[in-house]
């Protein structure tokens, strides 16, 4: 069980590495900042692998429920906000800058079961968000390639992942798992996407892409769909597996390898 444990814990720390690097590969060295094509092309993909396992009977899905499939909606919706405003931060920001900001969500969380919620928190988790708005605040400031759109985008992700992650907490325990929710936020990004496509002008601006024809794009989004899927599985089973604090420390784990 060890072994099993941490085999998935550096599975996870590869999928999210290699996750990361290729999509600032695509928007940022091949410059695809096309967020509806490049982002619903990922949704698309994530979505008919985790069809085909449930088909296979890898993972089960439970989400035949009305009610609990319409509860979810407003967070299939920030999720949305969520892979949009990161696909257009990440194509502006450096991977450690993004990420320092995308951690910053945890702020929002805090501050939500602190004030709302009265919650009692420990005094390290306290720091900890402290330490990371702290730190997320100081970056504009410090940052030689300060670029004012990249942290617009990226303020308005962690808003969205904030949002989104409270959404999640205040799930009923039973009612759908990580699984079940990522197969219905896969579903409805994929379909609300392809429909934004064409009013944002991707579909059209796609055309005059210098490298649309080329292997290196074909390969380097093909890479992006199925990293995003064994990302997003090697999480639940991490999640799954291990503690809360274990799993936390996986995750910062990865984070830190960028």
């Amino acid at each position: 069980m060890c072994m099993r444990k941490v085999l998935v814990g550096l599975t996870f720390c590869t999928c999210y590495l290699a996750f990361y690097l290729t999509n600032k590969y695509v928007l940022s060295i091949l410059k695809f900042t096309y967020p509806t094509l490049f982002q619903g092309w990922q949704t698309l993909i994530g979505g008919l692998l985790l069809h085909v396992s449930w088909k296979l009977g890898w993972v089960e899905i439970n989400s035949n429920s009305r009610s609990n499939v319409l509860t979810w909606l407003p967070a299939s919706v920030l999720f949305v906000g969520i892979i949009y405003a990161g696909s257009r931060a990440l194509s502006r920001l450096a991977i450690p800058v993004f990420l320092t900001l995308h951690n910053a969500a945890e702020v929002i969380i805090c501050g939500h079961q602190k004030c709302f919620r009265k919650e009692k928190m420990s005094p390290a988790r306290i720091c900890s968000a402290l330490f990371l708005l702290a730190a997320a605040g100081c970056l504009p400031f410090n940052d030689a390639q300060f670029d004012p759109d990249g942290y617009f985008w990226a303020v308005i992700h962690l808003f969205c992942m904030g949002a989104y992650k409270i959404l999640q907490k205040s799930q009923k325990p039973n009612a759908l798992s990580d699984i079940d929710q990522q197969y219905l936020n896969y579903i409805f990004s994929a379909v609300l996407l392809a429909f934004a496509s064409h009013p944002t002008g991707d579909l059209l601006s796609v055309l005059d892409f210098p490298f649309l024809y080329f292997y290196r794009f074909h390969s380097s989004c093909c890479a992006s769909g199925f990293l995003g899927f064994f990302l997003m599985f090697s999480t639940a089973k991490l999640k799954s597996l291990m503690a809360p604090g274990q799993c936390a420390a996986w995750i910062f784990f990865a984070k830190r390898e960028h």
